[in-house]
């Protein structure tokens, strides 16, 4: 990420030397050179309400120069209010009592200044309105160890000024809980940047290299899993819990969810949470922690509304699981005899337990399964699947349960590599008894579940394959839904396999289908305009 010289809108009526001071701020206060800015804004605003459509780009511009200002000067008017003197055009700079942001802590950033590198990055997407569009970010250090993306540690924000004779009044306002604004007696579309709260956390973290080390280093992620928001918290909303699969993160969902958040309509109805954790666990005791993570976020978003998760590739089997009711039907078939009659004792136990006897979750009402291996993929046995496999290292609390396994199951009867405990690789083998024993126990019949999978184009159903998971392993009996979408195992990146997941999103909210959109990784110019804002169609 880095800060770039933001392009003025054409035509801007300030003159040369004060458009100049206005992208350069000096760093320290000049209370002449914020009231001459006030000046040129209040213009601006005038116009815009007296009905001249034409001047917002300027009104947003010179908001946003504002907003540079209050930055490297380091001014809170919030706090307490700008007075520049009687003889000044605009008297005095203050903030909005019922601002729904303080700033203390944070840093706000135009988004025209900002320029996001990375993988999953993008440019701004701005939707527009009146306002200027800001990233809230704060450099504090996060709460949590790990290459984590912090909760709601970016947030998108809009600037609005107003003017009441000689005052000014800076308000900060959240996109997400207002649409439209007033400026004078106008009611007008608010401008909107949805998105690059996520860039800029993918940007400054680069997340997405971190899901190798994660895979076989998962000893040192170890008490790393967590559900994380991305955006601030809304009852209102639908939580979609995004869940990634083997050597992944969830920066591999972000060309959906900049998708999906092109929606305004699903915008409205949904919000987006994301489930990050260390890809060598095997996948039933990720699926414990996430059952974890559930609980915490009752307690921290109380009230929510049942949850559509979605699951890509073991993502999938874990997302499985949050809708299986289990009982101890896994255990039983694993060691040939119920909990209570199993010689397994102490913090061992405890962890096999909480891993395979569940029931279904009661704040879960959807499943959404993108190229998930169901039923194994063949990778995981053949000779790059157990070379990988043998690289996994697993944190000491998982690796002691050999110790406690050897005494009770024999691999005739339990499937368990006896020299070790299996992991994610391990446990993703078509021969695995894990995965042989979850298929013989059926998804909840009240929750309905969608199947996305991948076909590398060849077109040959049922004996295709996305080159990781044969269609035989994807297709579950009894989804709602089954659609083969043209893409290798990244469906869940594909124009495909985002408009059947945001078909999904648009029936649970009992939406039309509406029209389909797709942004491109990484668009360049002719894609994304910064200040028309329109997606491309696909």
């Amino acid at each position: 990420m880095r800060e770039v010289t933001p392009t003025p809108p054409t035509p801007v009526s300030v003159t040369e030397e004060d458009l100049q001071d206005a992208l350069h701020p000096a760093g320290t206060f000049h209370s002449v050179e914020i009231s001459e800015l006030l000046s040129d804004l209040r213009r601006a605003h005038d116009a815009v309400i007296s009905g001249e459509d034409a001047a917002v780009p300027e009104y947003n511009f010179l908001t946003a120069r504002l907003i540079d200002h209050i930055e490297k000067d380091e001014l809170h008017p919030w706090a307490k209010p700008l007075d520049f003197g009687t003889e000044a055009p605009i008297t005095r700079l203050e903030g909005a009592r019922d601002c729904s942001y303080g700033t203390e802590g944070f840093t706000l950033a135009p988004s025209d200044t900002m320029e996001f590198s990375g993988k999953y990055s993008t440019r701004p997407n701005i939707q527009p309105g009146i306002g200027a569009t800001l990233i809230s970010y704060s450099d504090q250090p996060p709460e949590r160890l790990g290459p984590l993306p912090p909760d709601v540690r970016a947030k998108t924000l809009t600037a609005i000024v107003r003017f009441n004779q000689s005052v000014a009044t800076l308000d900060l306002i959240d996109p997400y809980s207002q649409e439209f604004t007033t400026l004078g007696p106008r009611r007008l579309p608010l401008a909107a940047d949805y998105i690059s709260n996520t860039c800029f956390t993918l940007s400054k973290t680069r997340i997405d290299k971190f899901g190798l080390i994660r895979l076989i280093r998962a000893d040192r992620f170890d008490n790393t899993a967590g559900i994380h928001r991305i955006q601030p918290y809304d009852r209102d909303r639908i939580p979609v819990l995004l869940v990634h699969g083997l050597q992944d993160t969830p920066a591999t969902f972000a060309p959906m969810y900049y998708n999906l958040m092109a929606d305004p309509e699903i915008r409205e109805r949904f919000q987006f949470w994301i489930y990050s954790y260390p890809s060598g666990y095997p996948y039933p005791w990720s699926a414990a922690l996430l059952r974890r993570e559930l609980d915490r976020m009752k307690t921290e978003c109380p009230g929510h509304k049942d949850i559509v998760i979605v699951g890509h590739s073991m993502g999938g089997l874990i997302s499985r699981l949050m809708v299986t009711d289990a009982g101890d039907r896994i255990w039983t078939r694993l060691f040939g005899k119920p909990p209570e009659q199993t010689g397994i004792r102490g913090s061992s136990r405890n962890l096999l337990e909480e891993s395979l006897v569940f029931r279904k979750r009661d704040d879960i009402s959807r499943a959404i399964f993108l190229n998930a291996p169901h039923q194994g993929s063949d990778l995981a046995i053949a000779w790059i699947g157990r070379l990988g496999s043998r690289l996994v290292r697993l944190p000491s609390s998982l690796a002691n349960i050999r110790d406690s396994l050897v005494s009770v199951v024999t691999l005739d009867t339990s499937g368990f590599v006896l020299d070790r405990v299996p992991n994610s690789i391990d446990t993703l083998s078509p021969k695995s008894a894990i995965i042989r024993a979850v298929n013989q126990v059926p998804i909840s019949p009240d929750i309905p579940y969608h199947t996305i999978a991948g076909d590398r184009g060849l077109g040959n159903t049922p004996n295709s394959s996305d080159g990781v998971v044969a269609y035989w392993s994807s297709h579950l009996e009894g989804a709602e839904s089954e659609r083969i979408v043209p893409s290798w195992h990244s469906g869940h990146q594909s124009a495909e396999g985002i408009d059947e997941v945001r078909r999904i999103l648009r029936k649970h909210a009992g939406l039309p289908p509406g029209e389909s959109y797709f942004i491109p990784p990484n668009p360049g110019p002719s894609v994304v305009d910064f200040h028309q804002g329109p997606i491309s169609k696909h």
